[in-house]
């Protein structure tokens, strides 16, 4: 599929792909430092394609192939750039996949765009991840260099460059946490969550399915699935659990 760019305000260039198709269409929001090459992405484009499904997967700022700094970014500024991908590359309501950090900003645009969202699939999802998984792993010498420098790096398991975590990308999550507040959702929400996740702790969905609440929420749990939810097995169920959501959308009108 070719890639696409859309221009946005501020000088902003989102690299995105799509395909048109039935309605509604599905939307990938990919994961913190991933971009929309990775394997859930590009296995449900297949799937949407061969089901003559609308589908879109783009990279946010600092991501991938779109334009800005990774380190200057943050979870209220990749919100804004799936708020405005799905405004302006979707029509009608969309049935959000979110991976991991994406999972979050899929809980925020169901909050910012209820009427665009019909239903929100969650892999491996991380919400308020800022605050429960790196501010709070931190000790207080490291809490403090992060606040007096602005920036500390700490190891990746995913890559062989450390990730660096920012004062901005901690102190702005804060603005943005969905766990600590009401979350009301008027469409349908499914959790997918391996037992073997490293990184989100399936503690993190059951938190998550107690807090929510909606019309229908369920989690699903995956004996042994890591947090990269992409064995077959785990993208055969991610596919069925989007057909799922849309046959809950379609008997709703």
């Amino acid at each position: 599929m070719m890639r696409e760019t859309l221009t946005l305000p501020g000088g902003r260039r989102l690299a995105y792909a799509r395909s048109p198709g039935a309605r509604p269409g599905v939307v990938f929001l990919g994961g913190f430092r991933s971009d929309m090459t990775g394997t859930k992405a590009q296995s449900l484009e297949a799937w949407a394609r061969d089901h003559g499904r609308a589908f879109l997967r783009f990279d946010y700022t600092g991501h991938g192939a779109s334009s800005g700094d990774f380190e200057a970014g943050c979870i209220g500024d990749w919100t804004r750039d799936a708020a405005d991908a799905l405004s302006q590359l979707t029509e009608g309501p969309q049935i959000l996949v979110g991976s991991s950090m994406g999972g979050w900003i899929a809980l925020l645009l169901a909050k910012r765009l209820p009427d665009r969202v019909a239903g929100i699939v969650g892999v491996s999802a991380a919400p308020d991840f800022t605050e429960d998984g790196m501010w709070a792993k931190l000790d207080e010498t490291r809490r403090s260099e992060l606040l007096a420098r602005g920036r500390i790096e700490t190891p990746s398991d995913y890559s062989p460059d450390p990730y660096v975590i920012t004062r901005r990308l901690i102190e702005d999550g804060r603005d943005h946490l969905v766990l600590r507040s009401r979350l009301d959702l008027a469409c349908p929400l499914r959790l997918l969550h391996g037992t073997a996740d490293a990184d989100v702790d399936m503690g993190v969905a059951l938190r998550l399915l107690g807090h929510a609440s909606g019309p229908d929420v369920r989690l699903t749990l995956v004996k042994d699935a890591d947090h990269r939810f992409n064995a077959p097995i785990a993208l055969a169920l991610m596919a069925s659990t989007i057909e799922d959501v849309l046959h809950g959308a379609f008997a709703t009108g």
